[in-house]
């Protein structure tokens, strides 16, 4: 088996992975996979992953025929694993484990100190791939379908679970980088009131390093000291 970096050809092989994936992982309706798929690796947009110096798509290939596909991007100093993907007729083969393997080595390569891996909770194999890498859960969050949100669980290398504390305007505050959003300029941290995450205060801007309270009228992030807005993500996690 071969693993190697995705290129323009491989848009349709990746969008077949994907979807023989998706069906065998989920009860999600075919055009709300189909819909999913194209919006996150139709030509241009597959195109534009491509483009970004900070998102490392791969491709195994077996025998020629391309097998499995990992997205990922670095953010900041940490890897987040968004998806590996493997067909369901090849799963059972160590596919997957190789493949987090590479990603993670490449990820490390260019620069990541930690490892998140994300995916959806209702996915019981993919939750279950985490852990027995040695990730544990350090929170959740919430990824929109097809205009339906759904619960994503986020898991961490185990020495990277604690907070950071910081003292703004006489307020001590607890940065999350372990939870972060890609921006344009540099990535937004969840910021909370106490040690244990449970109490959530506003978000850290990591381009100016300074707090962001609330969002744009269109309900995003957005800084207003530097600009640094947030970027879109994708709508799903990892499915092995």
């Amino acid at each position: 088996m071969e693993i190697r970096e995705a290129t323009a050809d491989d848009g349709p092989a990746v969008r077949s992975v994907t979807l023989r994936s998706m069906e065998a992982s989920y009860s999600l309706s075919p055009s709300t996979i189909e819909s999913a798929i194209q919006q996150w690796y139709g030509v241009d947009n597959f195109a534009e992953k491509l483009n970004d110096d900070e998102v490392l798509l791969l491709v195994a290939e077996k025998d020629g025929e391309p097998v499995a596909f990992s997205e990922s991007a670095l953010v900041d100093d940490r890897g987040d694993i968004h998806w590996i993907h493997v067909a369901a007729m090849h799963r059972g083969e160590g596919i997957g484990q190789a493949m987090y393997e590479e990603t993670r080595s490449q990820l490390e390569d260019a620069g990541a100190e930690t490892i998140r891996g994300l995916v959806l909770s209702m996915n019981t194999e993919g939750n279950r791939f985490w852990e027995n890498r040695g990730l544990q859960k350090a929170g959740e969050g919430t990824v929109e379908i097809d205009g339906t949100a759904f619960v994503e669980n986020i898991y961490v290398d185990e020495d990277a679970v604690e907070l950071q504390p910081v003292v703004v305007d006489g307020q001590e505050l607890y940065i999350d980088r372990n939870d972060s959003s890609r921006g344009s300029s540099g990535p937004f941290y969840t910021v909370y009131t106490d040690e244990e995450g449970e109490n959530h205060h506003s978000y850290y801007c990591g381009s100016c390093e300074s707090l962001v309270t609330s969002m744009d009228t269109m309900g995003r992030l957005s800084c207003e000291e530097c600009g640094n807005q947030l970027k879109p993500t994708r709508w799903d996690a990892a499915y092995m």
